[in-house]
């Protein structure tokens, strides 16, 4: 049994993971801003008899990780799962959206891998599993501060995959496309966002994505809770995990053209054209 301490899991795939790592009999702690939020986990919990302990975490509070982890060598695993979206064109984003945007989804987990590393370095065992997206992997439009604070997420996991792999500590990437987890309702605005030529754009463009859910089901968000499970178990998983299948079709056809055969690919798939 490890024991995982997990970043914004009161809802989403932290929940998720929470719970299916307790099912696993990993010793979870669960994180977030403010744990009376923490009533969907404990109803979840209880519903199959697990324990699951709480902690408040604020990642963009320095005082507040040195206290969530002041019993860092005790861990066993951390899941960087807590971040926002800002949705803005480019020309919308103020200093204070985008550095809001990367104090919670860079210097977040930056801060909690410096919680850590030392103490895990020392001692020779761990794993970080930090959530990412396909937005990691491709600039969308209007989600251009969301995915440069992904494309550094990325960036700092695979450094420290390679500064940490030979002190026995493993570093992974989870990247899920679109999942229904309630992660948009907290999506943040510029206050210039409503009935602006940008905002009608991106509702055509996020409508025109709907082509890449296929006529199956919706995505289960518990896939992504299993990857972030099998990256915790499972000491073969890649550095780099793409979770659904419009994740894994935006990478494939990125990665296997140039960007404009690329651009054109994607304006033809979606039916998305100026």
């Amino acid at each position: 049994m490890s024991r995982i301490l997990i970043t914004g899991s009161n809802s989403g795939f932290g929940l998720l993971a929470s719970v299916t790592l307790a099912r696993q009999g990993h010793d979870v702690i669960a994180t977030m801003r403010n744990p009376n939020n923490a009533h969907d986990l404990m109803a979840a919990c209880d519903a199959e008899g697990l324990h699951i302990e709480t902690r408040t975490l604020d990642v963009t509070d320095p005082d507040s990780v040195a206290a969530a982890f002041a019993d860092a060598e005790t861990l066993d695993g951390l899941v960087n799962n807590a971040g926002f979206e800002v949705q803005a064109a480019v020309e919308q984003l103020s200093d204070e959206l985008m550095l809001g945007q990367l104090d919670t989804n860079v210097l977040g987990p930056l801060r909690t891998m410096r919680a850590v590393l030392p103490q895990w370095r020392t001692r020779g065992h761990g794993v970080i599993v930090n959530v990412s997206s396909i937005a990691g992997r491709v600039g969308t439009p209007y989600g251009g501060g969301y995915a440069a604070s992904k494309f550094a997420l990325e960036a700092l996991s695979e450094a420290a995959h390679f500064e940490m792999r030979h002190f026995g500590i493993r570093v992974h990437l989870i990247e899920p496309g679109r999942f229904a987890t309630g992660f948009q309702d907290k999506i943040q605005r510029p206050d210039d966002w409503d009935g602006s030529i940008h905002q009608q754009r991106c509702d055509a463009f996020r409508t025109a994505l709907s082509a890449l859910d296929g006529d199956g089901p919706p995505a289960d968000p518990q896939d992504v809770a299993d990857a972030i499970a099998t990256a915790i178990n499972d000491d073969q998983t890649p550095l780099r995990t793409l979770v659904g299948g419009d994740a894994q079709l935006i990478d494939a056809a990125k990665t296997a053209m140039s960007f404009e055969d690329f651009e054109a690919t994607m304006r033809s798939t979606l039916n998305w054209f100026d």
